[in-house]
């Protein structure tokens, strides 16, 4: 999957996030979940159409106060930690494949 880049638009009654890829296309995540971790929120969401079950995990970013914005998580230990977080809060929800 190309590396995400923006968030275009939320519907949140749906629980759907559409992503920007890098050549403009829309991509469709499911919101699974809100995770706190050292003082810092994180999302967590699974592509709707690509079937390889890989979560993605963007950071929330607080713009002007009180308007959301999203950022890639660069460091491989802290996904490391949230996919820890995540995979232990869903274990009996979510299939894992064994690292």
């Amino acid at each position: 999957m190309a590396e995400i880049i923006d968030i275009t638009e939320n519907i949140p009654e749906e629980n759907i996030y559409l992503l920007e890829d890098n050549d403009g296309n829309e991509v469709p995540f499911e919101f699974v979940d809100l995770m706190e971790y050292e003082g810092e929120e994180y999302l967590f969401l699974l592509p709707i159409e690509d079937d390889n079950g890989e979560v993605l995990i963007l950071h929330i970013d607080m713009v002007d106060g009180d308007e959301e914005a999203y950022s890639g998580v660069e460091s491989e230990e802290l996904l490391t930690t949230l996919f820890n977080m995540f995979r232990e809060k869903y274990e009996g929800v979510y299939d894992f494949a064994d690292e």
